[in-house]
């Protein structure tokens, strides 16, 4: 895969990208342990929550990480921002306005799997990314960067309850692919993941709410 821009580029641009945004990267992890407590909840509110958080992220990622400086290197960014920016829609639209995302926490299979992608986003993610060379603030970091957000997106949605508006996976299924393909070419080697979380997620959904 050619990319225009070498690995030592799409790096800078999170160095650049982190120190503009600081320190909304505290505030990502709040949120993120936000919508976990929310999610958690088992109340039409905590859902309302949960969601309002992903939908906060996904908009985020396509206005100041994808427009505002993505875009710099690669103008495919404009096309990544505009799917992010659909993404965040949908969220709010299936689960403030249609009301058919719901967050509910169960002790079951699918819960575990979800709990374990979230770990990965949020802790695992960064440390690996520390191991492979890739130091803060030249680092994607969870809630501000699109594949450890994705991988939490994975993860918070194997907690909803069946069944689950298939439009919702769409998008970050195909990012899971296009940010493993780069992840192979770049060396960002903790994105595998990324494209594993997605695989994972989309089957246990699919086989849970063919059950349900």
């Amino acid at each position: 895969m050619n990319l225009p821009f070498t690995p030592e580029e799409f790096l800078n641009v999170f160095r650049v990208y982190n120190q503009t945004i600081w320190p909304a990267q505290i505030l990502a992890y709040l949120l993120g342990l936000l919508a976990i407590y929310a999610a958690f909840k088992k109340t039409p509110s905590g859902s309302r929550i949960a969601v309002g958080v992903l939908s906060l992220f996904w908009l985020w990622n396509g206005g100041a990480y994808h427009l505002g400086h993505f875009s710099s290197i690669n103008k495919m960014a404009y096309l990544f921002g505009m799917l992010f920016f659909i993404q965040g829609v949908f969220f709010f639209y299936f689960g403030i306005i249609r009301k058919t995302l719901i967050f509910r926490f169960r002790p079951d299979n699918y819960s575990l799997a979800g709990a374990l992608l979230i770990l990965y986003a949020m802790v695992v993610y960064p440390t690996l990314g520390h191991i492979f060379g890739h130091v803060y603030p030249a680092a994607p970091v969870f809630g501000v960067a699109p594949c450890p957000t994705t991988i939490f997106t994975f993860g918070i949605m194997l907690w909803t309850a069946p069944r689950v508006p298939k439009a919702v996976l769409i998008i970050p299924l195909l990012w899971s692919l296009i940010g493993f393909t780069a992840a192979i070419t770049l060396g960002i080697y903790e994105d595998i993941g990324l494209l594993v979380a997605g695989v994972v997620c989309a089957s246990l959904i699919w086989i849970r709410d063919r059950k349900g």
